[in-house]
């Protein structure tokens, strides 16, 4: 063989050696990922999988932290609630037990004559008979004072008796009205609330005995004559205490 023709063949046999150690094509590699690239798709999965478990967390703990405050915003309510029905309870007591017993708090500082009228009218209601005012005084000091409410009947009633031309009689009249009211004898204090009304019309008495008689009328079923006597309290002392009360006893009846 020739020289030439053996070169030429080893040359052959090379070039198809480098051939066959070829790379194979980028598209076979994409459809064989590496395993590096799974782990990273992996780890990436469990960071949002994390994230995503924090914010849940987060979320719970802000929605039991509003729930505290609903329930602590409620149990002050109804603490408020409790504590503003106590209070109306106590108020409502207080009111049937001077509805029940004295129609005014007398807070003058001189609680011997214990008439409630105003300074101005002082000298008019004020007698200058010392065993007048003596005696007075010791009748309104039972009720007042004492608390002595039977005692205080006869006390009256003995006063209306010596004394029956004195300044302080619409006075005692009421008062026996009052006590006599507390006893649930509520003819004989009829009689008393009526004398006030019809007897001294200038008395400073004569709106809250208006409004005692509306009371007992209604209390003895004769709702005309409470109504009547309501209306004309109202009428005749608008700006009253005594005329409110009415006003609101005439919505119930």
């Amino acid at each position: 063989m020739k020289p030439n023709t053996i070169l030429a063949a080893l040359m052959l046999l090379s070039g198809s050696t480098q051939v066959w150690a070829a790379p194979a094509p980028v598209s076979e590699a994409a459809n064989n990922p590496t395993p590096g690239s799974i782990e990273q798709r992996i780890a990436q999965l469990e960071r949002m999988m994390k994230t995503r478990n924090l914010l849940q967390i987060e979320l719970q703990q802000q929605l039991n932290l509003l729930q505290d405050e609903v329930s602590q915003v409620r149990g002050v309510t109804e603490e408020q609630s409790y504590k503003l029905e106590k209070v109306l309870q106590r108020q409502r007591e207080l009111y049937q037990e001077i509805e029940n017993r004295v129609s005014k708090v007398y807070d003058q500082s001189n609680t011997a004559s214990a008439t409630a009228v105003n300074p101005a009218d002082a000298s008019q209601a004020l007698s200058n008979d010392l065993s007048e005012n003596e005696a007075y005084d010791r009748a309104v000091a039972l009720i007042m004072q004492d608390k002595r409410y039977d005692a205080a009947i006869p006390e009256f009633q003995s006063f209306l008796t010596t004394f029956p031309n004195s300044v302080y009689i619409p006075n005692a009249h009421y008062w026996l009205g009052q006590l006599l009211s507390i006893k649930n004898d509520d003819n004989n204090a009829l009689v008393h609330f009526k004398k006030v009304v019809e007897q001294f019309p200038d008395s400073n008495k004569r709106p809250d005995a208006m409004l005692k008689l509306g009371a007992l009328y209604e209390k003895l079923e004769k709702t005309d004559l409470a109504k009547q006597i309501l209306n004309t309290l109202i009428s005749e002392y608008p700006s009253t205490t005594a005329a409110k009360l009415a006003t609101e006893r005439l919505a119930k009846i």
